[in-house]
């Protein structure tokens, strides 16, 4: 069982104390140099990995807690610790450390006709609470990325990882406290009270940005309370278009990879796209079907292969985040490019094609904040882009698109150099 934290305080007031404390903690965070970050998130990984035992433990005590209140497949694979994914989580913290500060970055210059000199540089935006489901790594990749770009953290977890979180936190804690850095500019919220969560997003003036980190209720809810300015990451209804074009052995392994890999991340392919002049689908869909995955077609692609079910009307619009997938036939690029406008969240879309002005229609034309040519969507994600570990894939148009890193969670101040100017 999860250690109980003996909390007295109203979710409002407890809130607002961690605020403060954050927002304390950020104004000394601001003053340590980009070494002294690096090297603190160094310590950090260290205590990850020197924690190793402590955190599989819990999260092993989380796992027999979700299989036994019947979490589904895709929520234990997202829970899930071993040594390789603690390995990995450890490493990720590494890797943001070495990644370049951006804070103090110069976005841009220029010099007005009257001598002033104006840059926009990089800042912190402040104080991040973070919302989160099932996912005990982001724990630590919020945390890491928070404290990189001179933000303190406020973190809350969800219920189903609540041992995890609590000791990887420890673990980061402790690899802070090691090199002196300001251990409260990365706080968990004590209690699994859903309160805390709504004292969060009616924080105003404490907390500066709320990001969900969960599935599609979680980012409702948020959206439809928050007070404080949100960075959503809608569904993952990422889609792959084959196109008439492809390279058939490309395609099979491309659509494999894209939902297979692992069906429980966002990044996974959710609806595959035949083109009608394709000549292959029927091995793709067959090589799909072979390991194990549910195919729901429209009435051309039930005809490729009597296993695969028909679809119904809200399969085109669901995240399975399981081995499931929504197959249809359509009738050339056109057709593809509106049924991805129609059905698309906006996350990731890939084309498989050989032709490269097909290729260039489809990343002019599609709307979403990743489109690839000929690659898997599974590499929707931050470390692959090499931004190091992400705080989520940004679906929205506004401030930051696609993986958020380090520069997502910046915002910018003007400066302004004069020699003495005074405005007539």
């Amino acid at each position: 069982m999860a250690t109980q934290t003996l909390v007295t305080e109203t979710p409002e007031a407890l809130v607002a104390r961690m605020a403060e404390t954050g927002r304390a903690a950020q104004r000394r965070l601001a003053l340590l140099s980009d070494t002294e970050k690096a090297a603190a998130l160094r310590a950090a990984a260290q205590a990850l990995r020197d924690a190793e035992g402590e955190i599989l433990a819990a999260n092993a005590r989380d796992y027999a807690a979700g299989e036994a209140n019947g979490l589904t497949g895709a929520m234990l694979d997202r829970l899930k610790l071993d040594a390789k994914r603690l390995a990995g989580v450890a490493d990720a913290v590494a890797q943001v450390a070495e990644l370049a500060d951006p804070v103090g970055q110069v976005i841009d210059r220029s010099e007005r006709p009257n001598g002033l000199r104006l840059s926009r540089v990089r800042v912190p935006i402040g104080l991040i609470g973070i919302i989160y489901e099932s996912r005990p790594n982001v724990t630590a990749d919020a945390a890491a990325l928070g404290f990189r770009s001179g933000n303190a953290v406020l973190l809350r977890g969800g219920s189903e990882a609540v041992n995890s979180n609590r000791a990887i936190h420890a673990a980061l804690v402790r690899g802070l406290e090691s090199v002196g850095a300001p251990v409260d500019a990365i706080q968990l919220v004590p209690t699994q009270d859903r309160a805390a969560v709504g004292a969060m997003l009616t924080a105003a003036g404490l907390i500066d940005m709320i990001v969900p980190r969960g599935g599609k209720s979680l980012v409702a809810r948020v959206q439809a309370d928050a007070r404080v300015p949100v960075l959503a990451h809608l569904d993952g209804i990422c889609h792959t278009y084959i196109h008439s074009s492809a390279d058939p052995e490309m395609a099979r392994t491309i659509a494999l990879n894209a939902k297979m890999r692992r069906t429980g991340i966002c990044g996974a392919m959710e609806t595959l796209l035949l083109d009608a002049l394709f000549p292959h689908s029927a091995d793709v869909v067959t090589a799909l079907l072979d390991v194990g995955c549910e195919l729901r077609g429209d009435a051309r692609a039930c005809a490729l292969d009597p296993r695969i079910l028909p679809a119904a009307a809200n399969d085109w619009d669901t995240e399975y985040l399981d081995a499931i997938l929504s197959v249809a036939v359509v009738d050339g690029l056109d057709a593809a490019l509106a049924h991805i406008a129609q059905h698309s969240s906006h996350h990731t879309d890939a084309i498989v094609t050989a032709d490269d002005a097909a290729a260039e229609r489809f990343l002019d034309e599609v709307d979403s904040a990743i489109v690839m040519v000929n690659a898997s969507t599974q590499f929707a994600d931050g470390g692959e882009f090499g931004l190091g570990a992400e705080i989520g894939i940004a679906t929205g148009r506004l401030h930051a698109r696609g993986p958020v890193a380090l520069e997502g969670l910046t915002t910018y101040k003007w400066v302004v150099r004069g020699t003495g100017q005074v405005r007539p």
